[in-house]
């Protein structure tokens, strides 16, 4: 059962830090399945992750496809943080090596949602500093979300849903 037991999830996937984790892209959050990283990849906040985008599970993938607002849920030891981004039926998630999530609604094999409401210098700092380490893990979950009558309202005041 999700959290709050409410909500199902969707797809999970687990990633590991590294030393050159920054996270303080402006536009994008990105997880890889590639071990290596280095400072210029400032908006990768985790690797070596179980998944791609191309292995979603079949009902994310669905929803992402349908349009859905989804909650991506992030932890890390103690640190935890969210964010909600949209799919769109031209996403096409092919991509065997990495899930990008963006503000904007650019679309390559590698996005997973578009119009995120966060990028990776806006993920909890604690939560980032911890993925520094190599040895400590992440937790990713995803839920699909209830439609809101504004979604600007909902992206701005996520803490109503």
């Amino acid at each position: 059962m999700g959290e709050n037991n409410e909500k199902a999830i969707l797809d999970e996937i687990y990633a590991f830090g590294h030393k050159n984790v920054l996270g303080t892209h402006r536009s994008t959050i990105e997880i890889t399945t590639e071990k290596f990283l280095t400072p210029r990849g400032n908006c990768i906040i985790a690797t070596r992750s179980t998944k791609a985008v191309g292995n979603f599970s079949p009902e994310l993938k669905k929803a992402i496809q349908k349009g859905a607002k989804i909650k991506v849920s992030l932890s890390a030891g103690p640190y935890q943080d969210f964010f909600f981004g949209f799919g769109n039926k031209f996403l096409n998630m092919t991509s065997e090596i990495s899930i990008v999530f963006r503000l904007s609604e650019f679309i390559s094999d590698r996005t997973a949602l578009i119009n995120c409401s966060k990028n990776a210098a806006e993920i909890n700092r604690n939560l980032i500093s911890y993925l520094q380490n190599p040895h400590n893990q992440l937790h990713v979950r995803f839920y699909e979300e209830k439609k809101c009558q504004n979604d600007e309202l909902c992206l701005k005041f996520p803490e109503n849903l």
